[in-house]
């Protein structure tokens, strides 16, 4: 991105920073915003909203930023952020309705409260620069529906492996290579991991449990996959993804041989992962090309003799890249990783222990389910729950662990947007071709 430091430098000197609004306060939102506020030229973080207030300061405090505005009314942020203030609050449609601002970027990782804070952000022409991958892969085919009707870019972010991959993915694209394969390189992958057995983990590294209990368990790595997918049209191949764990850190440049499908005659591609791979933790392309002169000069590069050419990125850099993303949307109109194909693979709950009738299904990353890949047409057609649905939703009767839950198996809790977003899906996508 090496053209957006120069368009970004223009804007600071020209004093007319991308004007920015975070939604979220957490351990990613304060990396975002240390990156905004005191390393990253060209931008104004002009307020953050948080459930509770004192988050939002924190993450201001911590980027050596004191002189705040609590904003509780309307025309109190719009004067600060004409101001060139920083604002914090508790109410994120202040900053969705905010005239004066470009973006709005949403790091809260909740299903439904993102959804609402991404439907009020369209609603007021902003564009949205979202962190929340479970969000994405549940409804953000539908968003992204509105945003193009709203005229606002809706992206996912550069710098975690989804947006790293479809960089990647947009690069291999470009030099004539095919992709026929997106994946991620994971160091460890155990569906019944839970918060217990990942508490020390996530103390280690200032974490929640259940955030990195869904790293542990899967259910994070196919959302990212699903985003991928619907990025690029792509598919899984078996429900779950192949997943391959090879031994003693084999390099990438050998994943060719390690997933039981003919990739080079695949109609659409797949998106999947790997266990053990080196060079961990970062993600990786697999591509083909048709031309024997350029099969010979890909040989020269040291890309091997094909069929399959193995192109990889070694690292992802999280919150480092976001600045990238919302300069990309709000500079150039353009979306790092956006589900331009619609829903093509899903995130199905799974259960993670034996299930009972009358329990109430705790979230992701907890105790009860853990989130498996799925092409989005068997999803559809089977009734499989979507696991950004899950949490709150009520078992119908029991289930053995493993078993992949129906809507028919649960009761949904009532007025959700996400379940009216998740229909509109379906009708956009589905029902239409019935």
């Amino acid at each position: 991105m090496i053209i957006l430091d120069t368009a970004l430098q223009r804007r600071a000197d020209a004093g007319q920073p991308i004007r920015v609004g975070i939604v979220g306060a957490g351990a990613m939102a304060r990396g975002v915003a240390l990156q905004l506020l005191k390393y990253c030229p060209g931008f104004h973080l002009a307020g953050v909203s948080n459930r509770h207030v004192d988050g939002a300061r924190r993450l201001y405090n911590e980027a050596e930023v004191l002189d705040l505005i609590t904003a509780t009314h309307q025309q109190t942020l719009d004067d600060a952020v004409l101001a060139g203030k920083h604002c914090i609050m508790e109410d994120p449609h202040l900053l969705c309705a905010c005239p004066h601002l470009d973006v709005i970027v949403e790091i809260t990782g909740a299903v439904e409260f993102g959804a609402h804070v991404v439907m009020d952000a369209i609603a007021h022409g902003k564009h949205v620069v979202m962190m929340n991958a479970e969000l994405d892969s549940t409804v953000g085919p539908i968003l992204k529906t509105h945003a193009d009707k709203a005229g606002v870019v809706l992206t996912n972010v550069d710098g975690d492996q989804p947006g790293v991959l479809m960089n990647l993915y947009r690069f291999v694209k470009g030099i004539g290579v095919k992709p026929v394969l997106c994946g991620n390189i994971k160091g460890l992958q155990d569906p019944y991991r839970t918060p217990t057995t990942q508490q020390a983990f996530a103390e280690r590294w200032k974490q929640s449990a259940p955030m990195v209990t869904s790293f542990a368990d899967g259910s994070k790595i196919s959302f990212e996959q699903a985003l991928v997918a619907n990025a690029t049209g792509m598919r899984v191949g078996q429900r779950g993804m192949f997943g391959p764990t090879v031994d003693n850190g084999e390099h990438i440049n050998d994943a060719g041989n390690w997933y039981p499908l003919d990739l080079t005659q695949h109609p659409t591609g797949i998106v999947d992962y790997v266990v053990g791979a080196s060079p961990a933790p970062g993600v990786f392309v697999l591509g083909t090309h048709d031309d024997p002169a350029q099969q010979h000069l890909l040989e020269l590069y040291k890309l091997g003799t094909g069929p399959l050419y193995a192109f990889y990125t070694p690292y992802h850099l999280c919150h480092f890249e976001v600045h990238n993303t919302i300069a990309r949307a709000v500079l150039f109109d353009d979306a790092a990783i956006a589900p331009t194909f619609g829903p093509c693979v899903d995130v199905i709950a799974t259960a993670k222990r034996d299930l009972k009738a009358g329990e109430t299904i705790d979230g992701i990353g907890h105790y009860m389910t853990y989130g498996q890949c799925e092409n989005a047409d068997v999803v559809h057609a089977d009734r499989l729950l979507p696991i950004g649905l899950a949490e709150g939703a009520v078992l119908l009767r029991d289930l053995p662990r493993d078993t992949c839950l129906t809507l028919d198996d649960v009761r949904l809790p009532q007025g959700r947007l996400v379940d009216q977003l998740r229909d509109q899906q379906n009708e956009r996508f589905f029902n239409k071709q019935a």
